[in-house]
């Protein structure tokens, strides 16, 4: 607050002299707290410090830091009075003789009297560049007029306002969204106080510039503080009232009026929304031409407060709020609220009512920590969040947050979404119908649903929304934001596999719930549901949250770049967004296999379930949200693979595409994910596994593992035994044990816990089958049993059984994806024989041996082109094994540790360093 009429000199004072240099310390706060500290450390004699009156009986943490010293602390109201030195003021100050005055962050008006009586005359701490932003509110200038580059000037006091000579200055970027809190916390406080005790040290060392302030580019701002100053002018663009907002951040406050209430609001939490426009509620804000939109997502503002200084979430404003309903203390609470009285009377010096605003009398963000930790002390080790005390100021309000948050509740919105509510399996079960993008369950764009079929009856179990391209385009956006910007992009691995555990650990609780939903909507036998579909799929989240901080580079010894020397590491880096698109046979298990390995590696995805099954996907969805997932993360889009596969693949922020399905399906996928950023593509596609069974075998497990190889999850199963080759000596015994154990199978009600074979997943593939194994017949083949839907309703198809099918016929060379037993016999002792047959194919998913000779087991093992080989078992996956195939069945591979490098980049980095 002081001007320069000095040119550019440096002081020449001996170093001797320096040495013993008095300082007085003249300011207050935290910051004056820690310059004073740093010139304490740096061996500066501090013969005063002058600082203002206690507020509220609670001494300035700058007064109580010296008192503790022993150092000679005064505090004055005022210095003068009608720009006369107050006399008794000026000599005691006198008295201590200072050499050089320091005033950090000072509020106060300082005479010249004072400023000039030292040898070294003052320096001064102002938060702005100047001579731009002279005056009280620099901080809030830089932020309002945009200024690209913010910083602070330490200057030589004279009798102008924030004119005198510059000592030095520093500056900073400022970041789109920072606020004044922001720039402070990051910046102006640690490096200004660093920067004090610098120029001390460059006056002391007789190197301390004096450089006389420009007036080009010159600015005098007003303080804010007048109401006036601080409403918002909507009449202006998006980016100015983003930084006007942001710059008055917290204090003093930017605000507005809201039309349809007529009250005033005060807005914080600014960000430019360059996004697709949200879904919300319209309010009316006077002066703007367009209305504001209250949703769920950080938008331009994230909280509002009230004239009475209630702060809220934007999000709830206009509704309801019931977070501060009255509820029943029990005397255990009682003893937790006494203690948080304590703790306020501790840090505000005054007495504490119900209404006590906690920043009102006198607190600052400082108090804030230190609240925090001492309720966390003291309150049954209760954490509190910052933004619980900001939203909670009043005593009465942050006592009833205190009690709610040691009961394990919170006060986020609960999850509202339109339930479709059913009793069955003798269970009342629940799941929502519409997308979920952004943690929230919303309507397709264009309104258009379609119906999900229970294939037991063929009725319709409800309406589903239809996604669309462009809500391809909200989500993808959804999802990048939270991978750059978001609190995921953010987060420590070990804190994203915790909650991946809570989710396995809520599937697990639910997992009754989705065996039910998955048995109604994919017709899998519910036993069959509830060990492999959702059994499974919670053992892969848990495996893969166990990776989250286990992913690691490795260092690489290279020639050295002599005299000199080099480190080169790597580190393995999440892609980003990611799309996942997944087949109808196990709609849960699918989710699981890419979702886990995905989310373990730190990516953000975007989920199309297959249209037909798409209901455990959105039950999941519901408990992504239950488990504490941030908005964005986790995206899930029903509907057409036509429109939202192909919107996904074409996408320019989708990193990477992950997809199970038919071969031709993923032929296309591949060439679309080439179109646009060529991202990186894994695809587990169609099978024709062959099994091999040898004269040799345990003919009970052949026969018993046989089955399961081929009937196992009604044949909708990608690694399905496409065709058993079995020894010409034991064919026939081989096919008649077989049949005899298929005329056991109970066929039926998929939730009836003895059924053994439930429906085919919907009709156009019943109807597939059958055409399948009409073709089987007409080739030549011999149609030993089934082959034909059973006389009963719903989509239900006998097991079948193929016998005399030979190299050439359509049925030994495609896949039919059903529970049809496709056998045909070679020569006794013909190995490499029937290995030629086996490998005879464009697929190479899994493969089988049955063998009691390990020798003939592991050479078949080695020779077979597959990329799993089951010997003496079959359908034996396990999360930490890869999963994926060769040739026209796909690459890449599905869980083990090698799912990870699915979602992952690898970055080299190399480091030159000398040598000493």
């Amino acid at each position: 607050m002081f001007a320069s009429r000095q040119l550019v000199r440096l002081f020449s004072t001996s170093q001797t002299w320096y040495d013993k240099m008095r300082i007085a310390i003249i300011g207050q706060s935290m910051f004056g707290a820690d310059v004073y500290r740093l010139l304490q450390k740096d061996g500066h004699h501090i013969v005063g410090v002058f600082t203002v009156p206690d507020v509220n009986g609670k001494p300035d943490p700058l007064a109580l830091a010296a008192s503790t010293d022993g150092i000679p602390v005064y505090k004055y109201k005022r210095w003068q009075l009608k720009k006369q030195a107050i006399s008794e003021v000026l000599e005691e100050y006198k008295s201590v003789k200072a050499d050089l005055n320091v005033l950090p962050f000072c509020s106060q008006f300082i005479p010249m009297d004072v400023i000039n009586f030292p040898k070294s005359k003052s320096i001064i701490y102002h938060p702005s560049l100047l001579p731009r932003h002279r005056g009280a509110s620099a901080i809030n200038w830089t932020l309002i007029q945009g200024d690209p580059s913010a910083g602070f000037s330490v200057f030589w006091a004279d009798d102008g306002l924030d004119t005198g000579p510059i000592l030095l200055q520093k500056k900073c970027y400022v970041a789109p969204n920072d606020t004044v809190d922001s720039i402070y916390n990051r910046f102006l406080y640690p490096e200004g106080v660093k920067a004090m005790g610098e120029a001390v040290r460059l006056i002391t060392e007789n190197r301390a510039p004096s450089i006389v302030q420009t007036e080009e580019g010159a600015t005098y701002d007003a303080m804010l503080n007048k109401k006036a100053l601080t409403e918002i002018k909507f009449d202006q663009s998006a980016q100015d009232v983003h930084n006007f907002i942001r710059g008055c951040d917290k204090v003093p406050g930017a605000w507005a009026t809201v039309k349809w209430t007529g009250k005033n609001v005060t807005l914080f939490g600014s960000r430019v929304w360059d996004r697709i426009e949200p879904r919300g509620t319209s309010v009316e804000v006077k002066g703007s031409s367009k209305p504001g939109i209250v949703h769920k997502k950080l938008v331009n503002v994230s909280q509002i407060q009230y004239d009475n200084g209630k702060m809220i979430q934007a999000s709830k404003f206009g509704k309801e709020d019931t977070s501060q309903a009255k509820i029943e203390i029990t005397s255990e609470e009682e003893g937790m609220i006494k203690a948080m009285k304590d703790i306020w009377k501790g840090i505000l010096n005054t007495d504490v009512e119900e209404s006590t605003d906690f920043f009102k009398s006198g607190a600052g963000s400082m108090d804030v920590v230190r609240l925090i930790e001492e309720i966390k002390q003291k309150c049954n080790g209760v954490a509190l969040e910052n933004e619980d005390v900001y939203m909670n100021t009043t005593f009465e309000d942050l006592s009833n947050c205190l009690v709610k948050r040691n009961r394990g509740i919170d006060d986020k919105e609960p999850l509202v979404f339109e339930a479709v509510k059913m009793h069955v399996n003798d269970m009342d079960i629940s799941f929502p119908r519409q997308l979920f993008i952004d943690n929230e369950f919303v309507d397709a764009s264009s309104g258009a649903t379609f119906n999900t079929i229970n294939p037991s009856d063929e009725s319709v179990i409800c309406s589903i929304a239809k996604g669309t391209p462009d809500d391809v385009n909200r989500a993808v956006e959804a999802a990048k934001v939270a991978f750059e910007e978001g609190e995921w992009g953010k987060m420590n691995a070990r804190d994203r596999g915790t909650l991946m555990y809570k989710l396995a650990d809520l599937m697990e609780q639910h997992q009754e719930e989705l065996a039910t939903i998955e048995s109604i909507d994919s017709g899998a036998v519910y036993t069959l549901a509830l060990k492999t579909h959702v059994g499974m799929s919670i053992t892969t989240f848990r495996y893969f949250a166990g990776w989250c901080d286990k992913i690691q580079g490795s260092t690489i010894p290279i020639n050295h770049a002599r005299p000199s020397k080099n480190l080169t590491y790597t580190k393995k880096e999440p892609l980003g967004v990611c799309a996942i698109i997944t087949p109808w046979n196990y709609p849960l298990m699918m989710l699981a296999w890419k979702m886990a390995a995905c989310l373990a590696a730190g990516n953000t995805v975007v989920l199309k379930p297959a249209q037909v099954t798409p209901l455990t996907a959105l039950k999941f969805a519901e408990l992504v949200v239950k488990a504490g997932f941030p908005p964005g993360v986790i995206n899930i889009l029903p509907g057409p693979g036509s429109s939202i596969g192909q919107a996904l693949s074409e996408h320019p922020h989708v990193r990477k595409l992950g997809f199970t399905g038919s071969t031709p399906i993923g032929k296309t996928i591949m060439e679309s994910c080439s179109k646009v950023n060529l991202k990186k593509v894994s695809l587990e596609l169609g099978g024709k596994s062959p099994l091999i069974i040898f004269s040799d075998c345990d003919m009970d497990k052949a026969v018993r593992m046989g089955l399961s190889s081929v009937f196992f999850n009604k044949g909708e199963n990608c690694i399905a035994a496409g065709r058993l080759f079995v020894e010409e000596s034991i064919h026939d015994e081989y096919v008649e044990r077989c049949v005899a154990e298929i005329k056991k199978m109970k066929i039926g009600n998929p939730l009836d816990r003895s059924v053994d074979h439930g429906p085919q997943n919907h009709r156009a593939h019943l109807e597939k089958l059958l055409e399948y194994c009409d073709t089987g017949v007409k080739e030549g083949a011999t149609l030993v049993y089934g082959g034909k839907q059973c006389d009963m309703k719903g989509l239900f198809m006998e097991p079948t059984v193929f016998t005399d099918v030979e190299d050439h016929m359509f049925i030994a060379d495609e896949e039919s994806f059903g529970p049809v037993m496709i056998i045909s016999k070679f020569q006794d002792g013909d190995v490499d024989g029937v290995i030629k047959r086996a490998n005879n194919t464009e697929y190479g998913l899994a493969s089988g041996v049955f063998t009691k000779d390990i020798n003939k087991a592991m050479y078949v093992a080695d020779q077979i082109d597959a990329g799993t080989v089951f010997v003496n078992t079959y359908n034996k996956t396990d999360v930490a094994a890869p999963f994926g195939g060769f040739k026209q069945s796909g690459f890449g591979k599905d869980l083990g540790e090698e799912a990870l490098h699915e979602y992952l980049k690898t970055k080299a980095v190399t480091v030159e360093y000398g040598q000493q």
